[in-house]
């Protein structure tokens, strides 16, 4: 192990850390409120009311929300009263126009669904949390790997971790050896280039979170990356139960042990 390599990844792993427990990372996360569900335009614990006009297609959003000054909602920064249109928020949490004091009431759409997701920095698990059990770093876990793009962007059906099939888009295979093994993983390509996978391996659900994440940098003009499971992350879902986190597509689970990365998450309650 070379004391550079141990050094990137404690300092990776601090960062990781401070992302995780900051005011709106995952732990801050109390709600995911689908408005189908709501169709009366009343989500639980938030006040206002929230509809899902029939014009999907507004250019300034489908979802109607109205409020009085009793509500205590802020759009934009602003004290808000009477009735305004509202598009998916595209940045961070903390950008949301939509604000209960601290919290932040975020606008999603996932496959055409509209939802709201409440971010309360003052959260029962974010005050819980006491970090992550990780493995320390190991060389024999990062090895060199290989992307091969498929023709088109494939897209599967994977149960997600509310319970709901949802499409997973894949955009090709990152083939590596491990342990002697010849391994392949599909993987999608996020907009920077960087790969991403959804995977579960032998300890999965026993020593390990059930399915995790692994990234990987986007691979040069001959598909070459690093495939560094030192790295593997726990995903969304670990931290809060309201995330629809994806399951592992199939091929993705491996037929051997990855005692690296990200293990469980430690906390004092539940």
């Amino acid at each position: 192990m070379t004391s550079d390599a141990a050094d990137e990844w404690r300092q990776w792993h601090e960062r990781r850390m401070e992302s995780v427990s900051a005011p709106y990372g995952p732990l801050a996360l109390t709600g995911t409120h689908w408005l189908e569900d709501h169709p009366d335009g009343h989500l639980p614990d938030t006040p206002g009311v929230w509809i899902l006009d029939g014009d999907v297609d507004a250019d300034d959003g489908p979802v109607v929300l109205t409020a009085t000054a009793a509500d205590g909602l802020t759009v934009d920064g602003k004290p808000f009263t009477g009735e305004t249109r509202l598009g998916a928020d595209p940045g961070p949490v903390s950008a949301a126009r939509v604000g209960l004091g601290e919290r932040r009431l975020v606008v999603v759409v996932r496959e055409g669904i509209w939802g709201v997701r409440d971010y309360d920095p003052d959260s029962a698990a974010r005050r819980a949390f006491r970090g992550v059990e990780v493995t320390p770093y190991r060389p024999r876990w990062s090895v060199p790997g290989r992307f091969t793009p498929y023709d088109a962007l494939r897209t599967v059906r994977v149960g997600t971790a509310d319970g709901v099939e949802r499409g997973l888009g894949l955009a090709g295979e990152l083939a590596f050896r491990l342990d002697g093994l010849e391994v392949t993983l599909q993987v999608a390509v996020q907009d920077d280039g960087t790969l991403w996978a959804v995977f579960a391996d032998s300890t999965s659900g026993d020593g390990s979170y059930r399915f995790r994440f692994l990234y990987a940098a986007a691979p040069d003009a001959e598909g070459r990356t690093t495939v560094d499971f030192n790295r593997a992350v726990l995903p969304p879902c670990a931290f809060a139960d309201h995330f629809i986190c994806p399951f592992p597509p199939p091929g993705n689970t491996l037929g051997l042990a990855v005692e690296a990365g990200e293990r469980i998450l430690r906390q004092t309650v539940r």
